[in-house]
């Protein structure tokens, strides 16, 4: 039935309604591509939101929720580009260099409305026609209204966290100028992320447990997770960049010398503690109904066991997880259908990206210490397998080892029993030991490749194709276990019985020990690596940073640590000093392993990074050439922490399309200049 498909339409609609834009705010009426008439049953809202869901089903920064059909990359694997924990092809330079973030001369903002005004037209059809008699308020009618509701928030979310304050449109706004430019007014943030609450209110109270629909749709956990996600995304924000101009009340908040925020007033601390409590709550009504996938401490399968060895590896790597309740949303492939991916294949050949050294360190032994604590047990890095030895099984799980099984499924083509995966340079069938420049897809650039999303079972990667079709969970009940336990942190200075009893639950299943008092009061926060460990310029205390550890530990590879550095303020540093990013120890041993040489000259052709600049792979300074920009390191602006409006724009929003009388204020530290940049 239509109803029970879950991201299997097409998305036709959304296509439409993103390319019929015409200015800011004012579309072609949805009405000329989905009729009134549409509107009549259950059946039918369901088919409407179908044609949505991958579309919209986006989150800030790292883009899809989902591993995307048929594209030619890691999908979800990849979605912490462009963060500390992970390094891809040749870098970022618009985020990392100077003076290539440029301020649009177009309409930025208009896709981002042109969501929000599909889902504004059908919530409000919606519950008009339930009015006036013509659609009766069902159970399945009250659930598709709530995804509406949902999907609404998940536009505003994303358009909060890169632009700050908004417009809030809550109708189908008139092709009038004088309409658009008074609803082009934008509200503090504070207002926006309420507003973004309320809807996922809604969307909890409207829509089915997850239970209905074995998580194939939106359901009531995610809305209320996704809730608790804002919540504390906007509470740590507002709490940590106060005084930047990017909180409202701020002295230099370019929103104050607005005539339309003249007398408002703005309680700072008590809008930081409104969004952490309701974080809190949210994140409790789905963390007391967990049950956390097990963990039955397999770290590798054995010849001829292709699925099912062990089951939290398991929740990133079968077909189905309809009977996983941990996956509060997951996404489902089909081959003959021709809905495919490649992650999958992409976790065995590099896809010329890899884990930073940083990360890697930020794991902690088995024993609930630091690998830097006396008597840790760590083994050293000259081997991948040494950096996993004894480590929090979540490292060991999910990152390749020179002794990993690369096949066990016997049907896979030309396997050979506990096959290794070729190191770093060698995500290849053939020979590893002879890499050129050529071979820049199947490198890990780092060494450090992981091994989250892999499957062993031949049913569901093909080689011959280069394709996957294990299913992607989208949400996981871990997350609200650590919103809580931040939120609970950050509000109160301690934690309560709750986060403790979370926070045991998720080192129990990582096989560390539970005692995480021990782990706290073995931190040296000055010989930690983590971009974490500080908000602003400033160290936070060692409970704090042990928290945002078990999260980055635990939800890397989904899509968050974008946001946790964003609104934390973590790339501070960055803004003074260039950090390098690093991954594996290649010069102690490793690169014995590459004959009869591997260049590494400093030329534009050189294949890793020189001995003479550390022993760590330096990924983005293999080649030293002045070409190169990012081969020093990365840096950072302030202006970035949020996104330029684009200055058309600011002249629609503007009713004689001045600069001057625009109510699209500029965002702070970004100039008012199509092709400007980064004022600092």
């Amino acid at each position: 039935m239509i109803k029970n498909l879950f991201l299997g339409a097409m998305t036709t609609v959304a296509a439409l309604c993103l390319t019929s834009c015409n200015d800011l705010l004012d579309l072609k009426p949805i009405s000329q591509i989905t009729p009134g008439a549409y509107y009549k049953n259950a059946d039918q809202l369901a088919a409407y939101l179908n044609n949505y869901y991958d579309s919209y089903l986006v989150m800030p920064y790292s883009g899809s929720m989902t591993h995307q059909w048929g594209q030619w990359n890691e999908g979800k694997a990849k979605s912490d580009w462009d963060t500390d924990i992970y390094c891809w092809g040749g870098g970022n330079t618009q985020l990392f260099a100077n003076d290539h973030w440029e301020v649009g001369a177009g309409k930025v903002l208009q896709g981002y409305y042109g969501g929000v005004r599909v889902f504004n037209y059908f919530i409000n059809t919606v519950k008009e026609d339930i009015a006036k008699g013509n659609l009766t308020a069902t159970e399945d009618v009250n659930n598709y209204l709530g995804e509406g509701y949902f999907f609404r928030a998940l536009c505003y979310y994303r358009m909060m966290a890169l632009y700050g304050d908004l417009p809030i449109i809550r109708d189908v706004l008139q092709d009038n100028n004088d309409v658009i430019v008074e609803n082009s007014k934008r509200s503090p943030r504070n207002e926006v992320a309420r507003f973004i609450l309320q809807d996922l209110d809604s969307a909890a109270m409207l829509c089915y447990p997850r239970s209905h629909f074995n998580g194939q749709r939106v359901n009531r956990e995610a809305a209320l997770l996704i809730k608790s996600r804002v919540a504390l995304f906007e509470g740590t924000f507002e709490k940590y960049h106060r005084g930047t101009g990017r909180v409202p009340g701020d002295a230099n908040w370019p929103g104050a010398k607005m005539s339309y925020n003249q007398g408002k007033t703005f309680d700072q601390e008590g809008e930081v503690k409104f969004f952490l409590q309701q974080a809190m709550d949210a994140a409790k009504q789905v963390g007391d109904n967990v049950t956390l996938t097990e963990n039955n401490h397999r770290i590798n399968p054995a010849y001829g066991e292709k699925d099912g060895w062990n089951p939290y590896f398991n929740l990133f790597s079968q077909p189905s997880l309809a009977n996983v309740p941990e996956a509060l949303m997951w996404k489902q492939y089909n081959r003959d259908l021709g809905f495919v991916h490649l992650t999958g294949h992409s976790m065995i050949t590099g896809q010329n990206t890899g884990f930073t050294r940083s990360f890697i360190q930020t794991f902690l032994m088995k024993n609930g210490l630091p690998i830097y604590a006396n008597n840790s047990g760590y083994h050293g890095d000259v081997k991948l397998d040494d950096v996993k030895a004894d480590r929090d099984e979540r490292l060991q799980l999910f990152l390749w080892g020179e002794s990993t099984p690369t096949y066990t499924d016997p049907a896979m083509p030309n396997v050979v029993q506990g096959e290794p995966l070729p190191v770093y340079l060698a995500a290849t069938e053939t020979d590893s030991k002879h890499i050129t420049d050529d071979d820049q897809s199947i490198r890990c650039i780092t060494g450090y490749q992981q091994r989250k999303y892999y499957t062993y079972d031949a049913e569901q990667t093909r080689y011959s194709e280069q394709t996957t079709t294990n299913a992607c969970p989208v949400m996981r009940s871990a997350e609200a276990l650590l919103n809580y336990m931040e939120a609970d942190y950050e509000l109160n200075g301690s934690l309560n019985s709750t986060s403790q009893a979370y926070w045991r639950t998720l080192r129990t299943r990582a096989g560390i020990d539970t005692d995480y008092q021990k782990t706290i009061d073995a931190t040296d926060l000055s010989q930690e690596m983590d971009f974490g460990r500080y908000s602003g310029t400033k160290l936070i205390d060692k409970t704090l940073y042990n928290i945002r550890r078990e999260r980055v530990t635990e939800l890397f590879s989904e899509g968050l640590r974008f946001a946790d550095l964003v609104r934390w303020r973590a790339f501070d540093n960055m803004i003074t000093t260039k950090w390098i990013p690093e991954g594996c120890n290649f010069w102690d041993e490793m690169y014995t392993h590459y004959s009869p040489t591997i260049k590494a000259d400093g030329s534009s052709d050189a294949v890793v990074s020189q001995r003479s600049l550390s022993k760590y792979l330096r990924p983005y300074s293999k080649s030293m050439q002045a070409s190169n920009e990012l081969k020093d390191g990365y840096n950072w602006h302030e202006a970035y922490y949020l996104y330029p409006i684009g200055i058309t724009d600011m002249r629609t929003a503007s009713p004689d399309r001045s600069l001057e009388n625009t109510n699209l204020y500029q965002n702070i530290y970004w100039p008012t200049v199509a092709g400007g940049h980064a004022e600092k």
